[in-house]
Order: structure tokens, then sequence, then C-alpha cells
């Protein structure tokens, strides 16, 4: 393995666990949202208990994202710069509009009821526009006048493929959400709460897959680059679709320990090796483009030295950070107590 290739793939890895930590938070916002005014299910507060303190740990992810692409791939950060400036301005501002909310609904009890409107409509725009890179590097939609690359929104925006990955993007966001919530409400022993969960995640389950089979059918008359380089792969998508049905299996098995209908757990990380092997299958067929044509992980790529000086202090950053994740995981995750909300 190159180094170059050792680096997007700390790099994917990265983009991975923040779009499947970042999907689960934005929906939880959506799903308080759209619970608040129904006072038959606690389902809001199930909401909020988990929107609470995941947000914060979410942003040390798009952090190392952002850093990983400067570091490693210092041409394709400057060109990434570049083309989605506007794109990446809105996102920094509904994600500073979000933030700022959510500091300060733990300190002015006023702020909850707005929070929870700005956490609801972020928790689908904010998904929208992030997963609008992926197109862009696709090829298409960057011009170059007078030497500089400038991205041609109104193309970008009214392009099937780049609306069928916000139809993705969304509908993923919403299902994977769900599917957690449901897990949540069943630890927290909350039945009615549990049930809208699985219910909402057996309806968005099919619209994310349908979104995704749009993604492969735009992308073969769009990037067909792209679309032979995941025929290629075609196994792990068959997988991966297995995995779907894995889920959907899950939420209707009957629980014989508690007498509910679901298996939550299985059903979260089933849908996670679903994304994750969808995930390596899109990756792989990508490379060596970071962004078609002109861009790829060698040219792109820093300075050999640099790089393994930047792996080693990564590794270390890792080792230091991963038993905080664990610390908060039990914390907040396993905590019976928190979950519950009980004293």
């Amino acid at each position: 393995m190159t180094d170059a290739i050792l680096a997007i793939t700390v790099l994917w890895g990265f983009i991975f666990i923040y779009a499947v930590m970042a999907t689960m938070d934005f929906g939880a916002g959506f799903w308080s949202m759209l619970y608040i005014k129904n006072n038959k299910t606690n389902a809001t507060n199930i909401a909020n208990r988990y929107l609470s303190p995941t947000w914060e740990v979410t942003n040390v992810f798009i952090v190392a994202v952002v850093v990983a692409i400067y570091s490693f791939f210092p041409s394709a950060a400057y060109t990434l710069g570049t083309v989605l400036l506007i794109p990446g301005s809105i996102i920094l501002l509904l994600l500073a509009v979000r933030s700022g909310f959510l500091v300060f609904s733990h300190i002015v009890e006023e702020y909850q009821k707005p929070l929870t409107y700005i956490s609801g409509i972020t928790g689908f725009l904010i998904p929208a526009f992030l997963i609008l890179v992926l197109p862009v590097t696709h090829g298409g939609y960057v011009d170059t006048v007078d030497g500089v690359d400038r991205l041609m929104l109104g193309r970008l925006l009214t392009s099937p493929h780049a609306l069928s990955f916000i139809i993705f993007a969304i509908s993923s966001t919403l299902f994977l959400s769900s599917l957690l919530l449901a897990d949540f409400s069943k630890v927290a022993n909350d039945k009615d709460a549990y049930e809208i969960y699985r219910r909402d995640a057996l309806i968005l389950g099919p619209v994310s897959l349908f979104g995704a089979l749009l993604i492969m059918i735009t992308m073969r008359y769009e990037a067909g680059w792209l679309f032979d380089g995941m025929m290629d792969y075609l196994v792990w998508l068959f997988i991966s679709a297995g995995m779907f049905v894995v889920t959907g299996i899950a939420l209707v098995l009957p629980d014989k320990r508690k007498g509910w209908t679901g298996l939550p757990r299985l059903a979260v990380v089933s849908a996670f090796i679903q994304y994750a092997l969808a995930s390596y299958a899109y990756g792989r067929a990508h490379l060596p483009y970071i962004i078609y044509p002109n861009v790829t992980i060698e040219n792109g790529f820093t300075d050999p030295a640099s790089f393994r000086a930047l792996f080693i202090s990564y590794i270390i950053g890792f080792v230091i950070l991963f038993p905080g994740f664990i610390y908060f995981w039990r914390l907040f995750m396993k905590d019976d107590r928190y979950i519950k909300s009980e004293n």
C-alpha cells in the first residue's frame, strides 16, 4: 500500500465516521421538531436526550476531516476550497447557528423551543448541502476561467445526479436516526416512542434504497467513469443490499424477552455494515481521482516525509481520544439512568 493510498484511506474513514454520526445527530433534531406538538408520545424528549451530548462529539470528526484534507492533499484542498466556497459557507453558517442554539439551550430555558425548530430545519438542510461535495468530485460541474476553477452552481442544483444525492442524503439521515432512536427508546423502556421510530425506519428504509438506485441510474449518464468502476465492485453492492434486508427483518422479528416487535440494536449494526460496504465500493471506484479529471491522489499528495510525520501524529491522537469516546458511549448511550432521565 502506497503512502497516497494509506492517506486517502484514513481520510475516507474520517468522512464515513462523520457521515454516520452526523446523520444520526441531524436526524434526531428533525424528529425532535416533528413530534414536539404530539403530547401523546415522548418521542421528542427521547430525541433531545440523544441530541444533547452527541453534537459536540460529532463536530470533532468534521474538524478531523478538514485537517486531514489540508494535511494529506493540499492541492485538492485548494481546488475544493475554491470550488466549494459558496456551499461551504452555507454549511458553516448553518452549523454555527445550530451550535449556538444548542449551547444556549442549556443556559436559558426559553431557547428550548427555538432550538427544536432550528435543529429540525438544519437536520435536513446541512446533509443536503454536505452531500453535494460528492457529485462535484465526479466532474462536469467545474469550469476553469483564466486559470481559476469555478463551480457551476446552477448546473449542479438542476442536475438529476446531484438531486438524487440530495434525496439519498435526507432519506438516509432520517432512516439511520430513526433506527438509533428506536434502540434508544427501547433502552429507555418507552414503548410508544419506540413504535413511532420503528415505524419511521420501516418507511424511510425503502426511500433511502430508492435514493441509492437513483444515484446509480443517473451516475451511468453523468459520471460514466465512476459507474464503470462501481460495476467492478458490484459484489460489495449486492452484499450491502443484503444487509439492508437484514435490517428490515430485524425490525419485524419478535423480541421474546420484552414482548416487543423488533430488534433495533441488530438493525443499527446491520445498517452500519450496509453503508460501510457501499462506501467501500464507492471509494475504491472513485480512485485514483479526488476531483475528476484533474486532481488525483498522486498529484494532490503532500510531501512523503510530511505525510509520515502527520500519520504518526494522527495515530497518537487517536490513541489518546479513543478511550474518551468509549467513556462517552458508556456515560450517555449505555447509562439507563440518563436515558430514562432518572435521578
